[in-house]
């Protein structure tokens, strides 16, 4: 019993190591890049359509995989900030479009690279058996810790618990 304690205790640790990891990058995220993580992706999303696409709040939404009020909520901070501006463009006035400022295209030049395309990267680099096996324990960790039904998006941000289409902030001594 002793042995599935400490084993079950190891488990533990090296999820907490991965949740501190994502805080830490979204915190460095922060401090260097002047943005939050969601903000960061949001950014990157908005600068990836091509030059002639009416960008929405929708499909900023669906390209960072959040609910289309928390990404309205972040862009709102985002036009604060001046990085991006909304405005009516097309023969539909009820359809608002956002486009980067020449601040926010400057932002995006130092933005550094999200954890999750690091993780992604370095995961290609693994045989293909290796990373199912992967996915089954962390499926089976998923079971066992009674979260199938919590949505999750792939992206690794910690400061968004996204549940239900809404966002909740997490803050950083939840963390710790």
């Amino acid at each position: 019993m002793e042995q599935l304690d400490s084993i079950g205790f190891q488990i533990l640790r090296a999820i907490r190591r991965i949740i501190r990891r994502t805080s830490e990058h979204s915190r460095a995220v922060g401090k260097h890049a002047g943005v939050s993580v969601p903000q960061m992706l949001c950014l990157k999303a908005i600068s990836e359509f091509p030059d002639d696409t009416e960008i929405t709040v929708a499909m900023v939404a669906a390209a960072v995989q959040l609910s289309a009020p928390t990404v309205s909520r972040i862009l709102d901070k985002m036009e604060g900030s001046g990085y991006i501006c909304r405005e009516r463009r097309s023969k539909d006035r009820r359809r608002v479009c956002v486009s980067l400022t020449d601040n926010g295209r400057q932002r995006i030049e130092n933005l550094p690279t999200p954890l999750h395309e690091q993780f992604l990267k370095r995961l290609d680099t693994l045989d293909p058996i290796e990373c199912l096996g992967l996915l089954k324990a962390l499926e089976r960790t998923v079971e066992l810790m009674d979260a199938e039904g919590i949505d999750a998006s792939p992206l690794l941000t910690p400061e968004l618990e996204v549940g239900q289409n809404e966002v909740a902030p997490v803050h950083g001594s939840d963390l710790t």
